[in-house]
């Protein structure tokens, strides 16, 4: 029988609220429970009076390290980069390390990675860094420097950069143009210390590949591939009772209003399609204005229901007629699409980042590399039940079979063996 390990998480989303890392987070700590070992999570707070304050959820001890942040663009970048770096990192090794040892740190997110590092580094503690976004070679994460243009940000030149900053800046980005080389170097920062870590788990094969292209301090790193753990046993109870909440068929789109989750593309796509089913939208977001007024103005039924808690988004997913996915970012794994395929429902995504880890084309629901070609996927699965019905049922058993979170977990272990005794594993 395996030694139980002592392991803690160290984080910036927790506990699970909403959005995909906080729920993945909370997944591996329970996983980790499940398989016998001790788990605690450190969490990092930025806004909050400055202390640390120790907490429970569900059973786990959860420790806030909570420190101030005035809302004044770059000043508050730096507190949440550099300070907190050295004041997590500091508190890690001569207090919480050294009163209390772990076997593993566990960092998982752009937060708390490089302290983590860094305290791993000077305590010999290994250190495995869980990358889910694009915080390593994208100071904003989503690799998405021009919103009107079709393509991603090839690379983080001073001339990309600038364009990257403006749609953010507005009126003011020339004269955040000299903020451009802090951005570069606390990139190199998070860089060189991720390639430090004792292991990277990359959640996708895209994020693998970019970090293997954009990010050539890694490259003697070790990198593994697991994507994030996901509770199956909580969707299948969901597939078997959740109510239908719409007796007519519907879209759905579940996710941030925003930009990079490709929302603009949405109804232009719809109305390509001639689909005339309500679109039923959970989430919210910047966009959410512009999206409403411009569904008037298509004389489109849009029902904009903000965010809902668990077991009413699972509804929703379970009888979706088509779950749209219009994503436009390149999205590292999405839980949206992990957890609306558990449900059975039909897939619609657009083919960008981590989606096709997920989604096989023509089998496990249908991916489209232009808004044209999702618009005709749309109009595809609305016209045909079989299909709709085969792809669902295919993408169920798929995603039961590789995201578990018994089946990840699992690997997620191995690595930690490998790391603490490599003739074990």
């Amino acid at each position: 029988m395996s030694v139980p390990l002592r392991v803690l998480v160290v984080t910036d989303s927790f506990p699970p609220l909403c959005g995909g890392s906080g729920w993945s987070t909370w997944e591996l700590v329970r996983g980790l429970g499940a398989r016998g070992h001790h788990v605690e999570v450190l969490k990092i707070e930025i806004g909050s009076p400055r202390g640390v304050v120790e907490d429970r959820h569900q059973g786990v001890r959860v420790t806030r390290f909570r420190t101030p942040s005035p809302n004044i663009p770059v000043v508050r970048n730096v507190i949440k980069n550099e300070r907190v770096w050295r004041d997590v990192g500091e508190y890690l090794v001569s207090r919480r390390l050294r009163d209390e040892p772990v076997d593993i740190l566990h960092a998982q997110h752009v937060m708390s990675t490089v302290p983590a590092v860094r305290a791993g580094l000077r305590t010999a503690v290994p250190v495995v860094a869980m990358v889910r976004d694009y915080w390593p070679v994208c100071y904003w994460s989503d690799l998405i420097y021009d919103p009107s243009q079709p393509k991603l940000c090839p690379a983080c030149t001073v001339a990309h950069m600038r364009e990257c900053v403006r749609p953010r800046a507005g009126g003011a980005a020339v004269a955040a143009w000299p903020v451009i080389p802090y951005m570069r170097a606390n990139l190199r920062t998070k860089r060189r210390t991720l390639a430090q870590s004792s292991a990277i788990i990359a959640v996708s094969s895209a994020i693998a590949r970019d970090l293997r292209a954009r990010a050539p301090e890694v490259a003697s790193t070790p990198l593994y591939t697991i994507p994030n753990p996901v509770d199956m046993t909580s969707l299948d109870e969901a597939y078997l009772s959740s109510p239908r909440l719409l007796d007519e068929p519907y879209v759905l789109y579940a996710g941030k209003l925003a930009p990079n989750k490709g929302v603009q593309f949405l109804l232009p796509a719809l109305e390509r399609a001639g689909l005339r089913w309500p679109l039923v939208i959970v989430g919210d977001g910047p966009m959410r204005a512009t999206l409403d007024a411009e569904a008037r103005a298509r004389g489109l039924d849009v029902r904009i229901l903000g965010w809902l808690d668990r077991p009413e988004v699972w509804a929703w997913m379970r009888h979706a007629s088509v779950l749209a996915f219009p994503s436009y970012g390149p999205e590292s794994l999405s839980r949206v699409l992990i957890e609306g395929a558990a449900l059975g429902a039909p897939v619609a995504a657009m083919n960008t980042g981590g989606t096709a880890d997920i989604v096989q084309h023509q089998v496990t629901g249908l991916l489209s590399d232009t808004p044209e070609a999702f618009a005709h996927d749309l109009a595809a699965l609305a016209a045909d039940d079989r299909l709709r019905s085969a792809l669902g049922t295919a993408a169920r058993h798929d995603v039961h079979t590789r995201f578990s979170s018994h089946s990840v977990v699992e690997r997620i272990e191995y690595v930690y063996r490998e790391l603490l005794d490599p003739s074990a594993a």
